[in-house]
């Protein structure tokens, strides 16, 4: 088959010169981004872009400008006809450049060779204060993971100290939080119609700074605890993260007010879910699927881990308390049809340097496709933050059938060698059993179809502790269902005459873990004889729950005190344990078994 040969014109422009190639003389709106130009759906800039161009809109991205020089990258566009739009990228700007040791990092994957310095610290409020400056009165919109998480007063864990809504500092008109197409594209229609910026205040999933409420239609509102009194009372700034997190997963959620300064903080509640023929056409926009020709010869290290890969879904129903997927995709499962998600298959085989070998066909979870409740009338009333914690939901539709449709039509479309799993799976999933047989009867044979043709030699899998107390504030599962997972990943590989590896995530200094947590955490992973490869210490993000205990040191949803480890040696303390096997930290793990009084862990880690 013929590979397709893309064009300048093929990708969104980024320069005057572009501009001019195509003929225009001015555009409708402006994208920066702290991520490199790659077109491609995993890539937020590209997706908005590309949304936006759908509306028949003249659209321009400038990835990375400098903001160091004379400005030149935030001039070279002009005026856009409609408002400048600014994105951090696709992770937080401190997330991507700092260790949760708070070292600076070496590299970014999101730009070109890994360059590391290429985007500011809190990239978000960097561009939009220089934009502010030099163009105060076009209208400002800011979205993306790093504003969508940091909408409220949250704790920032760089600067150890609260910041106000980043609306505030920003000095943007309009947040757009979550996944971003349907808000620009009804933010573009309300310009066109006339309204000015100002003027636009119901557009739901988008946040603004306001002096008033005006009431409308059938939207509730909830008031916060006020950023005043966060910064004196820590209890009260936890209290506010329950509302936070229950309205940002409802179907009909309340608009949430948050007083700050002599300003209101005014969060709309979000969109319902896309349908499935929504989240079709994102998918389906003209993509290249490449980095734009500008990086000819780079590499850009997050382009290449999936440039052979397919998202089938967006959402997670975990609710794990650690994580910012269902804070910025929410719980509730989107997927792609069969047709969409084959169409990318054959669009990557026809790439001149794919092998044959898909490198992922997942999501933020692997094993959620087309997953939702059987009633949907009783999730248009719930307030859970997870489907699956403390036990999956008697409502939630588990059945795998749908996606081991899609595993086995990926393997017979020709030039499609092999096609591996690398997004996490949730094995509670697969061990839970519900009322329906055949529900049941799919968990047994997705496991088995997992574990023969779709794992690379190593499967990833996240218990992330062993220790009950610390599972249950994560929202995980118990450790016991992860030796009920290896077990059978141990029988289904011997039967299949296969030599697979597990390879656990853990975390270390997570809310409510003791170093004796730790402890037992080390003699229960021996005795599954591992040594540990995938750990970390937790590292505190915006809008986590996990986060609010971490700085608060009280549980939002019970509001009691719950131990964190903070200081460096705290967390250094917990963190040795996961390498016990190694000499030099033989002597200060016997000497803290000893002060724990537990010479039966001792004995578990250093008798043979």
């Amino acid at each position: 088959m013929q590979n397709k040969i893309y064009q300048l014109t093929d990708f969104l422009p980024t320069t005057k010169k572009e501009l001019e190639i195509r003929g225009w003389n001015e555009v409708d709106v402006v994208l920066f981004s702290g991520d490199a130009y790659v077109d491609h759906p995993a890539f937020a800039a590209a997706v908005i872009g590309r949304t936006l161009e759908a509306q028949g809109l003249k659209v321009a991205i400038v990835p990375q400008p400098n903001w160091r020089d004379d400005l030149r990258d935030f001039k070279k566009m002009g005026r856009p006809r409609l408002f400048f739009a600014i994105s951090a990228g696709n992770m937080d700007s401190m997330v991507n450049h700092y260790t949760a040791n708070k070292r600076l990092r070496s590299d970014d994957a999101y730009t070109p060779d890994s360059k590391p310095g290429m985007r500011p610290d809190y990239t978000t409020i960097t561009y939009s204060n220089i934009i502010k400056k030099l163009y105060p009165d076009v209208p400002l919109v800011i979205g993306g993971i790093e504003a969508s998480l940091r909408r409220f007063t949250h704790y920032d864990y760089w600067s150890d100290k609260l910041m106000p809504s980043i609306l505030i500092d920003s000095k943007a008109d309009l947040l757009v939080y979550g996944m971003g197409e349907k808000p620009v594209v009804e933010l573009v229609k309300q310009l066109q119609s006339g309204k000015t910026i100002s003027e636009i205040k119901f557009i739901p999933q988008t946040s603004f700074l306001a002096t008033e409420v005006l009431p409308f239609r059938e939207w509730k509102n909830t008031k916060l605890v006020s950023h005043e009194e966060c910064l004196v009372d820590k209890k009260k700034y936890a209290s506010n993260f329950k509302h936070i997190e229950i309205e940002s997963n409802k179907y009909h959620a309340a608009r949430l007010i948050q007083e700050t300064g002599n300003k209101l903080v005014i969060v709309n509640p979000p969109y319902e879910p896309l349908s499935e023929s929504e989240l079709d056409r994102s998918y389906d926009l003209p993509y290249t699927r490449l980095p734009h020709p500008k990086y000819k010869g780079k590499t850009i290290s997050a382009y290449e881990m999936i440039k052979f890969s397919v998202n089938l879904h967006r959402g997670c129903f975990g609710g794990c308390t650690f994580c910012t997927i269902s804070a910025h995709q929410g719980k509730h499962i989107i997927s792609r049809s069969k047709e969409s998600i084959l169409n990318e298959v054959k669009q990557i085989t026809e790439m001149p340097d794919f092998k044959g070998y898909l490198s992922d066909l997942g999501g933020p979870s692997a094993n959620m496709y087309k997953m939702k409740g059987i009633d949907m009338e009783v999730c248009r009333k719930c307030r859970k933050p997870s489907c699956i914690f403390p036990k999956v939901c008697f409502n939630l539709n588990t059945d795998h059938s749908p996606l081991l449709d899609i595993y086995r039509s990926v393997d017979k479309i020709p030039g499609i060698k092999k096609s591996f799993i690398g997004s996490g799976i949730r094995y509670d999933l697969l061990l839970s059993d519900t009322d329906n047989y055949e529900s049941n009867k799919s968990h047994a044979e997705y496991m088995r179809e997992l574990i023969t043709n779709h794992v690379s030699g190593r499967l990833k899998i996240a218990p992330e502790h062993t220790s009950e107390t610390v599972l249950n504030i994560m929202r995980k599962p118990s450790f016991d269902y992860f030796g009920r997972f290896k077990a059978q990943f141990d029988r289904i590989n011997r039967e299949a005459g296969l030599n697979q590896q597990l390879i656990p995530y853990f975390i270390s200094s997570h809310p409510g873990c003791h170093n004796e947590d730790m402890a037992d955490l080390a003699a229960l992973t021996k005795k599954y004889d591992f040594r540990l490869e995938q750990v970390q210490d937790f590292t505190p993000t915006p809008m986590t729950l996990s986060t609010e205990i971490y700085y608060s040191g009280y549980h939002p949803y019970t509001l009691e005190p719950i131990f964190t480890a903070k200081n460096k040696d705290e967390k250094l303390e917990q963190r040795k344990f996961f390498f016990w096997y190694k000499s030099e930290y033989r002597n200060a793990i016997m000497r803290d078994l000893q002060k724990m009084k537990r010479p039966d862990l001792q004995k578990k880690l250093f008798e043979k």
